[in-house]
């Protein structure tokens, strides 16, 4: 295999693992701070993906662009679904979780197939198909605008829980959750900003993620378990560990499409999990429980 082609592969697979990456960072945040598996993530960066090819189609705005404002307006509905639908369930029973969030992953799915249609749609930006020559390797432009993207929202999101007061008491709640209620933070509150910033980086991602891959609902369950898988390589409950997996399952996608098929990429990364699970339960940088 030429080495042009090898280098070329695995410089894809880092920037479309940045946005893994970001996608897999809004679940780690819901559930390092909610402590609630969303097992419908993959179905609202599906959502996102459809509403960066709406704004695209009809108002001709870029998707790229486009991922602020929806990202916003998923936080909004992050935080509306937590106070409203979520919260009751945050202390029952983990299986009564998993039933409601996989009922409401259901219900999204059949949504965008009553709406959509189950066809393929993609943004074809004018830049789809131009790249950059960096020595003997071509590099997408699309692919280095998503990944620069995905890096500037999880460089705002970083410095907003380290030097925010908001988001020093999100910290605190993962923490300690009872000390943060001793002295007197508004737990629920807190929870409900979580939660929307957990899905405005899923809305970000699906809006980056549109010129990358075309948006159709069977996609959702796809990237529901390659967030899981991403977080769980990573570390659970691990910003830092979100990233570094989802360059690590990026890179391992790409080079399992050149060695043996691109329908193969999948089993790639789920060996790579195992592997991480027998050798290192935790996660690349998580912590033991």
């Amino acid at each position: 295999m030429p080495p042009d082609l090898i280098a070329e592969v695995l410089v894809q697979g880092v920037l479309t693992g940045l946005v893994y990456g970001l996608m897999a960072l809004g679940l780690s945040v819901i559930f390092g701070v909610v402590r609630v598996v969303n097992f419908a993530h993959g179905e609202f960066t599906v959502l996102a993906m459809y509403a960066a090819w709406f704004l695209f189609s009809r108002l001709g705005l870029d998707p790229l662009i486009a991922a602020a404002p929806i990202a916003l307006a998923f936080f909004v509905l992050g935080y509306g679904l937590q106070r409203g639908l979520i919260a009751p369930f945050v202390r029952r029973p983990e299986h009564l979780q998993f039933i409601y969030m996989v009922g409401m992953a259901i219900v999204l799915v059949n949504a965008l197939l009553l709406v959509f249609g189950p066809d393929a749609r993609h943004a074809d930006v004018p830049y789809a198909f131009d790249s950059w020559r960096l020595g003997p390797i071509l590099v997408d432009k699309v692919r280095v605008f998503a990944a620069a993207g995905a890096i500037l929202i999880c460089a705002a999101l970083f410095a907003f829980f380290r030097y925010t007061l908001v988001g020093t008491a999100i910290r605190a709640c993962a923490d300690n959750l009872i000390g943060a209620e001793v002295v007197g933070l508004d737990v629920g509150r807190l929870f409900a900003i979580a939660f929307g910033i957990g899905l405005a980086c899923a809305g970000a991602a699906g809006a980056l993620m549109v010129v990358l891959s075309d948006a159709t609902p069977n996609l959702a369950p796809s990237f529901t378990l390659l967030a899981f898988t991403i977080v769980i390589v990573g570390g659970l409950g691990s910003m830092t560990g979100a990233l570094a997996g989802g360059v690590l399952i990026g890179v391992a996608e790409a080079l399992a499409s050149i060695v043996f098929s691109p329908s193969l990429k999948s089993m790639v990364s789920f060996a790579l999990l195992v592997v991480v699970l027998a050798l290192r339960p935790q996660g690349l940088i998580g912590r033991r429980a």
